[in-house]
């Protein structure tokens, strides 16, 4: 069975929303094979398109028919009516087989998104293929859970995770849909795509579909793609008024702000003017505290009495200046490029004017079997062609000096790679690599950038943001 999937933008062009199109089938050439009958070779007759279209006749036309499906959508007295064939149903069903076992007529209760798609799923058991929106997604996979159609149900999914990357779905009710199925991949798709594109989400009207229980698998994470904590905070302050949630789940998520990463003029501006901070204060005093006496401090001397491996003193994946910077690349498979970009040495006050300039290479290495050349050695003998590995996009980012480490800190590179969704520019990709190393190992490893149409570039130039996060080195304390 071929399921094919497409995009939003692919619309019924040519015929009515409730139409049936031709089953989509690619025939091969006329196989060459051997004939133990004694002809040496014979040629492959295929009509199976032919097949399918008769197929496809059965179900528009009813002929022959001995079952049929009366789908009520669940709160009306809309009912369609499917003339259909018991065997071809029980083939894909489990449940459509026990169900028709003893009876040619059966009335099912779906729900509504569920029955103004029943055509497209009926026609699946028959064809093999159909066409989905994104709108369709979730009726039509809750369709394949329920009646046991497992190919629809796994190609449904693809479809989902595929539009993530993308940027197209709406990640907040996939989610919500992924828990209640149990589809623990569709779950994990979801949860980083949010990650990496919270501020697009944080203000998209998506940000008041969120339950408390998405927001507590969100706030720890230290992958986050914000401007700064203090969007986060502020994120966080507009659910907290539209949700309304108990006083636990309210404090247990202004627990997860990172306030060392705020500076001390905002967080004073915060104590005097947030709500969230005005109804549920006491339940962070000792964050704020916490916070203040990280900036009063060299971050050195902070770490003698205080424990800096946690994760309040990691920096997300911060968009603001002091953290990064982005690179536009246009025509990124034309030759090498450089750059260079400063970061603050760390998140403390006492590190707000200190910088560390990184030098970044791009090399775009990639080059197709066809084209990459084959070298002869004195004795005319052809060398092996170069390695697949050595001709992808390579990425390096180095410290222009090394004094970094003397203030007790090391560096975590992080690279994003944008796409342009609805005229929006989401995070596709996230590589992060350590100071040990000066180089994304796995960076565009399965990227294309020499098509135009290539998914990693908007109008041919290759979208990047640098991110240099500072991680404390832990000392040991002074006894107190």
């Amino acid at each position: 069975m071929h399921l094919q999937l497409v995009p939003l933008q692919a619309q019924h062009a040519a015929r009515g929303p409730g139409a049936f199109s031709g089953c989509a089938v690619l025939l091969p050439a006329a196989a060459q094979k051997t004939d133990v009958g004694g002809e040496s070779t014979g040629t492959s007759i295929n009509h199976s398109q032919t097949l399918l279209q008769r197929l496809q006749e059965l179900l528009r036309q009813g002929n022959a028919s001995d079952v049929v499906l009366r789908v009520q959508a669940t709160g009306t007295d809309e009912v369609r009516v499917f003339h259909a064939h018991r065997l071809l149903l029980g083939l894909h069903s489990e449940l459509f087989r026990e169900l028709l076992s003893n009876q040619s007529e059966v009335v099912l209760q779906e729900p509504r998104d569920g029955a103004a798609v029943f055509d497209k799923f009926i026609r699946y058991l028959y064809c093999g293929e159909l066409i989905v929106l994104l709108a369709q997604a979730i009726p039509l996979h809750r369709l394949a859970t329920k009646y046991g159609v497992s190919s629809l149900q796994r190609g449904v999914a693809d479809y989902m995770r595929a539009h993530l990357a993308g940027g197209a779905g709406p990640a907040v009710g996939w989610y919500h849909y992924a828990v209640s199925t149990g589809d623990e991949a569709l779950r994990q798709s979801c949860l980083q795509f949010l990650a990496w594109n919270l501020s697009a989400v944080a203000g998209s009207a998506e940000w008041g579909a969120v339950s408390p229980e998405l927001l507590a698998q969100l706030l720890p994470r230290s992958d986050l793609v914000l401007q700064d904590e203090l969007e986060l905070f502020h994120a966080l302050e507009a659910w907290l008024g539209r949700a309304r949630p108990p006083p636990a789940v309210a404090e247990r998520a202004l627990r997860s702000i990172r306030y060392p990463m705020i500076p001390p003029a905002q967080l004073f501006q915060l104590q005097a003017r947030s709500a969230a901070l005005a109804r549920h204060g006491p339940a962070v005093a000792d964050l704020l505290l916490q916070a203040y006496q990280f900036h009063a401090a060299s971050p050195l001397h902070y770490a003698k009495f205080f424990d800096v491996n946690g994760s309040s003193f990691l920096p997300r994946n911060y968009l603001a200046p002091a953290w990064g910077a982005p690179w536009v690349i246009n025509n990124p498979a034309r030759d090498d490029r450089s750059t260079s970009f400063q970061t603050q040495l760390g998140p403390s006050g006492h590190d707000s004017g200190r910088r560390v300039t990184w030098n970044v290479l791009f090399s775009p290495r990639w080059l197709p079997v066809s084209l990459r050349p084959v070298y002869a050695d004195a004795a005319g003998t052809a060398l092996p062609l170069a390695r697949p590995e050595d001709g992808r996009p390579r990425l390096v980012v180095t410290p222009a000096s090394s004094g970094g480490d003397a203030a007790g800190v090391s560096f975590q590179k992080t690279v994003l790679v944008g796409t342009r969704q609805h005229g929006r520019l989401l995070v596709r990709h996230a590589y992060s690599f350590h100071q040990s190393s000066e180089e994304a190992g796995d960076f565009l490893a399965h990227a294309d950038l020499q098509r135009r149409n290539s998914e990693y570039l908007v109008e041919n130039a290759l979208h990047l943001h640098l991110i240099v996060k500072p991680v404390y080195h832990p000392l040991i304390r002074t006894p107190k």
